[in-house]
């Protein structure tokens, strides 16, 4: 396994959900990113609007469908978990199940990144970029 940014002892299974997703929502941002800015030459304004079609909600509960069948049980519960949270706040412009599955998404980037499975989580990050690709 590869360390964490922050070497802070913090076991992902203590964290509550809402706090995964709030983590992972930063992790999976970063990576966006991070792959954006790597290959692509693009000015700041393009790269933000090329990161927004990647993380925004619908774009990641379509990544969730090509995830699902390489999930362990265990991941799979925490996206449960996170899908199913009571959220008092969903952005207008998105569906409710869309943000549900994003969520679920967040908090399971969330929980592998502070599990400290960072290969995983590019594993599971690459078929993301790679789905988000073909639309």
């Amino acid at each position: 396994m590869i360390e964490k940014l922050l070497p802070d002892e913090c076991s992902a299974r203590s964290v509550s959900t809402a706090a995964l997703a709030f983590v992972g929502d930063a992790v999976f941002g970063l990576l966006a990113r991070e792959r954006l800015c790597c290959t692509h030459s693009l000015p700041a304004s393009k790269l933000h609007s090329s990161v927004v079609s990647v993380v925004r909600c619908e774009a990641q509960a379509k990544a969730v469908e090509q995830l699902m069948p390489i999930l362990t049980e265990a991941e799979k519960a925490v996206f449960m978990r996170g899908r199913n949270a009571h959220s008092s706040h969903v952005p207008k412009k998105s569906a409710i199940a869309d943000y549900r599955m994003a969520t679920g998404l967040e908090a399971l980037f969330g929980y592998i990144y502070l599990d400290g499975n960072i290969e995983r989580l590019r594993e599971l990050f690459d078929i993301v970029w790679q789905s988000s690709c073909r639309d």
